[in-house]
């Protein structure tokens, strides 16, 4: 099961209404994944500053003190924003791996993800309650992903929730399953790429990241992944300035788009596209199995 949807924006005067659109958009795919949900937003950004978005259990313990021990750590200013169970650090740019590495002592801290633009949310719990806890629809941004999840391969946790974020400004999520990532995900990590979990979907996000610093596109990247990964799979990919689409070559899992003058929307079914504006003109077609499909800025 699971559901997948993304929204990539062509028409500025739309991005205020980035979070309430794609919020609509996961709310609708309640039933196809209902214990935990997450959206990955790529938002404004400031010259010289990247964001750490970081989850923890114990918020009023770790946050009130958090960015002024970070800034201790990396002799600069880091500011915090907190939201419910997460928080956005920013930071003087170029200062994300010695930020990561302090992190990593914190205890019940989790990063979910780091760049210039992105921010993830993830829990546990229906899309709608998820969407309100960190007030998704007041959200602005250019593009953004969601996922609602329907365990399947691992625990019902934040941490098994998507997206997956394993590079800068990059994340993933997934409809279907991985029959190699144990293999995989040995190989990536001997290769120096970060996984944090045993969900094959940051596999996946690894697998797109490696390709990635070896100098592969994104397009190339989902390219080889048709070959290298084994299994059955949808995937929906954000990078900093836009997001991509790919199906296994069976396509056994459902996928629908839709492209106007004003957008380019995905969702695991037609009904999560069917409140967006100008959805009555759009031109909406099924994915091609094998085939790689990108937007960008």
């Amino acid at each position: 099961m699971c559901g997948i949807v993304g929204l990539f924006l062509k028409d500025p005067t739309l991005e205020p209404r980035m979070g309430e659109l794609l919020t609509g958009m996961l709310v609708t795919m309640t039933d196809r994944g209902p214990d935990s949900a997450g959206v990955a937003i790529y938002g404004a950004g400031r010259d010289g500053e990247a964001k750490l978005t970081v989850q923890s259990d114990a918020p009023e313990e770790v946050f009130p003190t958090l960015a002024e021990t970070l800034s201790a750590r990396l002799g600069s200013p880091v500011r915090l924003s907190r939201n419910d169970t997460h928080a956005v650090l920013h930071l003087r740019a170029g200062q994300v791996p010695e930020a990561r590495a302090a992190l990593r002592e914190v205890a019940n801290l989790r990063i979910m993800s780091d760049g210039d633009r992105i921010e993830i949310y993830k829990e546990v719990g229906l899309p709608r309650d998820v969407a309100a806890r960190f007030d998704l629809p007041a959200m602005a941004g250019t593009h953004g992903i969601g996922h609602t999840r329907m365990a399947t391969e691992s625990a019902v946790t934040t941490e098994g929730a998507h997206p997956f974020s394993t590079g800068a400004d990059q994340c993933l999520v997934h409809n279907g399953s991985l029959a190699n990532h144990n293999a995989l995900r040995r190989k990536l990590r001997r290769d120096g790429v970060r996984i944090e979990s045993e969900n094959d979907t940051e596999v996946g996000a690894a697998y797109i990241t490696w390709k990635m610093q070896q100098g592969a596109s994104l397009g190339e990247a989902l390219e080889s992944a048709l070959e290298d990964l084994d299994g059955f799979f949808t995937f929906v990919v954000g990078t900093k300035d836009g997001f991509g689409v790919v199906r296994d070559p069976i396509a056994c899992k459902p996928a629908v788009m839709a492209e106007t003058d004003r957008y380019v929307a995905f969702g695991s079914e037609y009904r999560a596209l069917v409140n967006l504006p100008g959805i009555d003109s759009a031109r909406v077609w099924e994915p091609e199995p094998a085939t790689v499909y990108f937007w960008s800025h």
